[in-house]
């Protein structure tokens, strides 16, 4: 009777772990389901969407070079060489594209066609027409080629930035080094990375973080989510012990370029005319604790001016270096990113209130933006 007992007791644990090994067999099956279609995953899927509409862009320019460096030869050898000459040289530039509509409208970085001369674009079949660029941004680094719309046979679509959350996939597209159709995974590692924290003092950006592996090349071509939509324009990266970082423009924004590209030809960037640094209780303590400082600093957040630009909108509104600007537009500012947000939605020519603190009194002044010199 014990023996048939153990012998009964054995069969129920068999029993359970056959239904166990059956249940994950169709769990996972289930799994495989969601994330494969005919042994291909999503990102194969996602690539196939897209593809047709990535584009590689070659440039190219003339600069005037001296053959030889005059500093670096020998008296004896410049006399017997005489005066040299400007030679001109073709300087060729390579980057990616993603056509972005029915118009044959392609979306890429200023950086890539900068100052170019010849504009040429390589499309997914291998076909090379004539690009046009219609408009180049350099504060937002985006810019806008024009090709025939009867050359290619499909254009991207545009996702939301706004969608995004950190963790999300991330697929970048393009051509680095001239490897056309190459594509590289990851994940969105972090959203709203300020372009300034990475030495760009000229950019107004907030730029998406990817540990996809963006290459050079891989310039101007697209971010895509899981579903096969642009995210984000690759801009650039940060290489480092152990793995590089990559950044992407947010496709909204790029497509608020894009529009004005297209309209206007050029985008109107509103600035004060100030150079700003964060302040904070902690910064500002240590420097009143300085007995050679020349100032007190309030002990508070905000962005304080530290110098101000001749003939600036700033300088003829009235501010001063040691100004902390603690609100712009009844909305506070607790760091420069934060004014230079609102500096950017400004209208130019109208009325920009700003709150700052002078001499530990709160004081308001009306300012005037106007366009950003150098880009008009």
């Amino acid at each position: 009777m014990k023996h048939l007992k153990i012998k009964f007791i054995n069969l129920i644990q068999i029993f359970i772990i056959t239904c166990f090994c059956i249940l994950n067999f169709f769990q996972i099956d289930e799994v495989l389901a969601l994330t494969s279609s005919e042994s291909h995953n999503f990102v194969s899927s996602a690539v196939k969407n897209i593809g047709p509409a990535v584009v590689k862009i070659d440039t190219e320019r003339l600069v005037e070079r001296q053959q030889f460096d005059p500093t670096l030869l020998d008296p004896l050898l410049r006399d017997l060489l005489g005066e040299q000459g400007i030679t001109p040289e073709r300087e060729r530039g390579q980057g990616s594209g993603v056509i972005i509509n029915e118009n044959g409208l392609v979306l890429t970085n200023a950086h890539v066609v900068e100052r170019v001369d010849n504009v040429s674009v390589t499309l997914a079949d291998g076909s090379i027409c004539d690009g046009d660029v219609l408009g180049t941004d350099t504060v937002t680094d985006l810019a806008l080629i024009k090709i025939d719309e009867d050359a290619y046979s499909g254009f991207a679509p545009l996702g939301n930035s706004e969608d995004l959350e950190v963790g999300d996939w991330a697929i970048a597209l393009g051509t680095p080094y001239g490897l056309e159709k190459t594509v590289t995974l990851g994940i969105v590692s972090s959203l709203h990375r300020d372009i300034n924290s990475l030495g760009f003092s000229d950019k107004r950006l907030d730029l998406i973080q990817t540990d996809a592996a963006i290459n050079p090349g891989n310039s101007g071509g697209p971010l895509i989510n899981s579903n096969g939509e642009v995210i984000g324009i690759n801009t650039l990266v940060r290489s480092g012990p152990g793995a590089g970082l990559g950044f992407a423009i947010p496709i909204n924004l790029a497509k608020s370029v894009s529009d004005q590209l297209l309209k206007n030809g050029e985008v109107i960037h509103p600035y004060l005319g100030v150079q700003l640094i964060s302040l904070n209780p902690r910064i500002a303590k240590e420097h009143n604790r300085d007995p050679n400082s020349l100032v007190q600093l309030p002990e508070r957040n905000g962005a304080l001016i530290q110098s101000v630009i001749p003939n600036s909108p700033a300088e003829k509104a009235g501010l001063r270096r040691g100004d902390l600007v603690i609100a712009a537009e009844n909305i506070s500012v607790n760091e420069p990113k934060t004014l230079l947000d609102e500096v950017e939605k400004a209208q130019i020519g109208k009325v920009f209130l700003l709150n700052i603190l002078r001499d530990n009194k709160e004081i308001q002044i009306n300012i005037k933006p106007e366009p950003l010199p150098g880009l008009t």
